[in-house]
């Protein structure tokens, strides 16, 4: 009996120290990607005093805010168990159609900026009905978009950069002393979060990407929700299209080439699963800020661009192993 009375209080020790390694690991991996933006940023910092300074923050928000607005149109897509691989070429496409119908057409520039938007729905669109439709996986039906947009640009522009003014300029200027391409992020930001967490569509998107058969028995449309999802990353990649415009003053054919493994790499290091039901917006924010961090602190620190490439590869790597091995955690 005695034995027993002195054992007790061991294994409620024993106990008591698992529960909490258990909480530091849930932890970890609900915070990776914050944990590591906050190391990353205090090693910076004490590599180079030019990291910290205001300019500088200015300056890593504005190269996140493209890459942001483009992954904040993945998530809908991860959530629901998909991947576009087109919203780069999406953007180019759809800020060429913004220049070239207001210097070739003579359109307003509030019309050009609708035209836009539309523009990225329908490649959005496209790719949607080929993947809930035609039952092509959502890896081919946008890596064809992606090609189809890119060659649509360059037959627009002829392989040239068109000019842009006025409002579309607005979107890479400054005003009242902030970017406002961080504005537009933000903005793009708090939307997705409010389309995902507080609508039927957004829980229906994590239903679909969880479990699709049930989903579909449960009542859901299971092909409007996955239409739906290539529509809102389109009008996204459409919003950083004009970004991108706004700030080089131009549409470029050749703009946000490579993008759209920026944003799939923002929303996996962010916390998103790629098997679908799972990802949160703040997640892909801090996502899209640590890979510029990570760009900016190597760029400061004259470390060579071909480099820049091989790291930011390791991180897309890193990234996607956790997640598999997190799923693997998950099944047992």
């Amino acid at each position: 009996m005695t034995a027993v009375q002195q054992a007790q209080p061991n294994e409620g020790y024993e106990s008591g120290v698992i529960s909490t390694a258990d909480k530091v690991k849930k932890f970890v991996a609900r915070n990776g990607a914050l944990l590591g933006l906050v190391v990353l940023c205090i090693i910076l910092s004490i590599a180079t005093p030019a990291f910290l300074t205001g300019p500088n923050i200015l300056n890593v928000g504005i190269q996140a805010a493209t890459v942001a607005i483009l992954a904040f149109g993945q998530t809908f897509v991860i959530v629901a168990a998909g991947i576009d691989l087109s919203v780069g070429s999406v953007a180019a496409v759809s800020s060429m159609m913004v220049a070239y119908t207001g210097a070739s057409m003579g359109l307003p520039v509030w019309l050009t900026i609708i035209v836009g938007l539309l523009t990225g729905a329908g490649f959005g669109a496209l790719s949607g009905l080929a993947n809930a439709f035609l039952k092509l996986p959502s890896f081919i039906a946008t890596l064809a978009m992606m090609s189809v947009a890119r060659g649509l640009t360059l037959v627009i522009s002829d392989g040239r950069p068109v000019s842009t003014s006025g409002m579309v300029n607005f979107f890479g200027s400054t005003a009242l002393g902030i970017p406002v391409p961080i504005v537009m992020m933000v903005i793009m930001g708090v939307l997705a979060a409010v389309i995902l967490n507080f609508t039927s569509a957004g829980r229906s998107m994590y239903a679909v990407g969880g479990n699709m058969e049930a989903s579909r028995l449960s009542g859901i449309n299971v092909h409007k929700t996955q239409v739906m999802v290539f529509v809102l990353s389109g009008i996204f990649a459409a919003v950083a299209g004009l970004v991108i415009a706004g700030r080089l003053h131009s549409a470029q054919p050749q703009a946000a080439t490579g993008y759209e493994m920026d944003a799939i790499a923002s929303v996996v290091i962010g916390g998103a699963s790629l098997s679908g039901g799972k990802g949160k917006v703040s997640g892909t924010f801090i996502g899209a800020i640590l890979l510029a961090v990570i760009r900016n602190g190597l760029n400061i620190l004259n470390v060579s661009s071909f480099w820049q490439q091989v790291v930011i590869g390791l991180v897309i790597a890193f990234a996607v192993s956790f997640d598999t091995l997190r799923r693997k955690e998950d099944a047992h």
